[in-house]
């Protein structure tokens, strides 16, 4: 079978006339339900209230309708500090990993979020000074409890105590200690693993009902066991 050679400066040129058509198309498709588009220019789409319908207008129009002041308020100079501190403790956690994991994923995990979040922290602190705001306290000047994912310096120091073959678990509310739980290993992962994926089969069949009692179940039998 004989195949023709489509010279390549036609396709090009072919594919770029598509794009002015359809460019064309987009910049007419709006006029016909709007009065307040520009005949030229680019154009925003304001999206309408409740019940309303979206409205097309004009970059100068857009423009008179902008707020004066977009500079951050103070609900975005609490976020970023916030984030800030949360990333940081990932930081401690991950500090912890080298000297105490033993699966080599969980150390590359670990070396993950680390090589993820430290750049943020960065980030985050140069755009507090950008806006001319402080980062905040040293990181340890509240309470990591009020903020979600969080944890507390009881629980980090829990943490940081953590060694041998079993772990302690703390009660967040009371941090009084629950119970011990041995510490996996890598081949005990790779087990449960197997496990869950020979069992996803019958299970991911099963309805959503029959999935609550055994999950209810298993709950119960944790709840006996740690008393």
């Amino acid at each position: 079978m004989l195949h023709r050679r489509v010279p390549r400066v036609s396709v090009v040129a072919a594919g770029l006339t598509a794009l002015a058509v359809l460019g064309l198309t987009g910049c007419d498709s709006d006029t016909d339900d709007t009065g307040s588009a520009a005949t030229s220019g680019p154009s925003v789409i304001a999206p309408g209230g409740p019940g309303e319908a979206n409205r097309t207008l004009s970059a100068e129009e857009a423009a008179q309708q902008r707020a004066e002041d977009d500079s951050p308020n103070s609900a975005d100079v609490s976020y970023v500090r916030m984030m800030i501190e949360h990333h940081a403790q990932a930081l401690e956690m991950t500090d912890l990993v080298p000297d105490r994991a033993e699966s080599p994923k969980i150390v590359k995990l670990a070396e993950r979020i680390a090589a993820a979040q430290r750049p943020e922290i960065g980030a985050m602190k140069g755009w507090l000074k950008t806006h001319g705001k402080a980062a905040g306290g040293g990181g340890h000047d509240h309470d990591h409890a009020t903020m979600p994912g969080m944890a507390t310096q009881a629980q980090l120091k829990n943490l940081r105590a953590a060694d041998g073959k079993a772990f302690k678990t703390v009660s967040p509310a009371t941090e009084e200690v629950l119970s011990e739980v041995a510490r996996a290993g890598e081949a005990d992962v790779d087990r449960a693993v197997r496990a869950a994926r020979k069992a996803f089969g019958k299970w991911s069949a099963l309805p959503g009902s029959e999935r609550a009692k055994y999950l209810f179940r298993i709950a119960r039998i944790i709840q006996e066991r740690i008393r």
